[in-house]
């Protein structure tokens, strides 16, 4: 195409053709044309989706908690139940396709090592058993609160053990814990969020909307709240629950302290956006036309700060259940006969005995992953939830 004098066309009428082949730029085009007539959720999932890392994150505790309703049928043991001759079991042996079964473990002949004195643990590799599957075994539980059933995926075979993650000191199967342990840990992040969510949105959209006395008022709280050490608070409330209190009333109390030292941060930040929104011509109009407070911070203002809510709700649940594993792995959280994963590492508290027995560390594994399943997909919510950015 010929140029004009500064490198525009000669012909003011001719339009510039792109080098790249004419196929890719109507691609771009029609891309272009079909992100322009798409809806703002269209948008958000397509820019999700772009994000590999949050949406298998997110799949991943999709997955995790579908199945904390069936723990009882994916722990191949009960949580409680003790194997007096597998104290301190290391992780079993299982092989695959082996004599004519899908999966075989070996019994364990156990002695007692006399230099170190503790005990070991032998394979019996020339008496392979059958692992069972989809079949009943073990103590019954009930699955949903209504059934009662013994029904697993997995069994251990008969006549041997199955600890695929090794046993704890009173030969109670790790794996199975772990399983168990899931319900509260994740539960537990659930509450708390909801809690601190439920007090700083209320407790901020009223500083933001109303401001004057009323925001004067929210800020010095949040001020007193946020000036207090956070971790000496939690271990001072936890140490105050009453020792009588059931499993079930320590669980929704630890939920509530959690909750109730987390909404400053999200309070402040309600109240920060709520300061500007409550200038814009949408608000003012809705205010003419008589609409009540509840209305408008509900139907008009709070929308437009839901991204940013999701994204903040999503990023304050790892912290929940890191402060549930740190108040039980200090002995002031849940208690037994409660099973959570913080309440599994206080057993790993005696440095000699992880040494010797370091399957006694799995619990950090799943709340390593779903810490950081979390994070992941918080970070790809924040950056989806604004399309337009």
């Amino acid at each position: 195409m010929t140029q004009g004098q500064y490198g525009g066309p000669a012909d003011p009428d001719a339009h510039y053709v792109s080098d790249e082949p004419y196929d890719r730029v109507a691609d771009l085009q029609a891309l272009d044309r079909k992100d322009l007539d798409a809806s703002t959720r269209v948008l958000i999932w397509r820019r999700f989706r772009r994000n590999k890392l949050a949406m298998v994150s997110g799949l991943f505790l999709l997955l995790l908690y579908l199945a904390l309703p069936f723990a009882g049928m994916l722990a191949p043991y009960d949580p409680a139940a003790r194997n007096s001759d597998a104290i301190f079991a290391p992780p079993e042996h299982v092989d695959f396709f082996t004599a004519g079964h899908l999966a075989v473990t070996y019994p364990l002949e156990s002695a007692i090592d006399m230099e170190t004195f503790q005990p070991v643990f032998t394979p019996d590799l020339e008496d392979p058993r059958p692992v069972r599957f989809f079949t009943s075994c073990g103590a019954s539980y009930t699955l949903f609160g209504l059934i009662e059933t013994s029904f697993r995926f997995v069994c251990p075979p008969e006549g041997a053990s199955l600890h695929l993650w090794g046993a704890d000191r009173l030969g109670r199967d790790i794996l199975s814990r772990i399983i168990h342990g899931a319900q509260l840990s994740l539960t537990v992040g659930l509450i708390g969020v909801a809690i601190s969510f439920g007090i700083g949105m209320v407790v901020g959209g009223l500083a933001g909307y109303f401001g004057g006395w009323v925001d004067a008022i929210v800020q010095r709280s949040i001020e007193i709240v946020r000036s207090m050490p956070e971790l000496p608070i939690w271990l001072a409330l936890s140490a105050a629950i009453p020792p009588n209190w059931g499993p079930v009333a320590v669980f929704f109390m630890i939920s509530a302290i959690l909750g109730l030292l987390d909404w400053p941060g999200l309070a402040r930040a309600v109240r920060s956006k709520f300061l500007s929104l409550r200038e814009e011509d949408y608000v003012r109009a809705a205010e003419l036309m008589g609409a009540s407070t509840g209305r408008i911070i509900g139907a008009h203002m709070m929308p437009n700060f839901m991204s940013h809510l999701v994204a903040s709700a999503t990023l304050s649940i790892p912290a929940m259940i890191l402060g549930e594993t740190a108040l039980s792995l200090l002995g002031l959280g849940l208690r037994p006969p409660a099973v959570s994963w913080g309440l599994m590492l206080n057993d790993a508290l005696d440095l000699t005995a992880v040494e010797i027995y370091p399957w006694l560390l799995a619990p950090m594994a799943p709340v390593i992953l779903v810490v950081l399943a979390f994070n992941f997909l918080g970070d790809g919510l924040r950056d989806a939830l604004d399309p337009y950015a």
